[in-house]
């Protein structure tokens, strides 16, 4: 998969995963989206290093995107936890 490909594909698993945690976050869209990308190359890495499952070269490949969401699940907990919520 190509770079634009992991960029859409952390876009939308930032997106999936501000839909599973509602609520505010510090950064709104942008952060959203950085954290989102950001997760799914730690997830990527995390599945390739420790899980033992390859990088796919498709971008419809299930377990990647499951990768993806997780990583950008546990990174946007992180980001809520470290950085609160900036709006009050």
């Amino acid at each position: 998969m190509s770079i634009i490909g992991w960029i859409i594909l952390g876009l939308l698993a930032g997106a999936i995963a501000k839909f599973l945690l509602p609520g505010r976050d510090p950064g709104g869209l942008l952060g959203t989206t950085v954290i989102g990308i950001a997760g799914a190359f730690i997830g990527g890495w995390i599945s390739s290093r420790w899980l033992h499952h390859e990088i796919s070269k498709s971008f419809f490949d299930g377990p990647t995107w499951v990768a993806a969401i997780g990583g950008s699940l546990v990174l946007l907990i992180a980001y809520r936890l470290v950085f609160g919520n900036s709006r009050d």
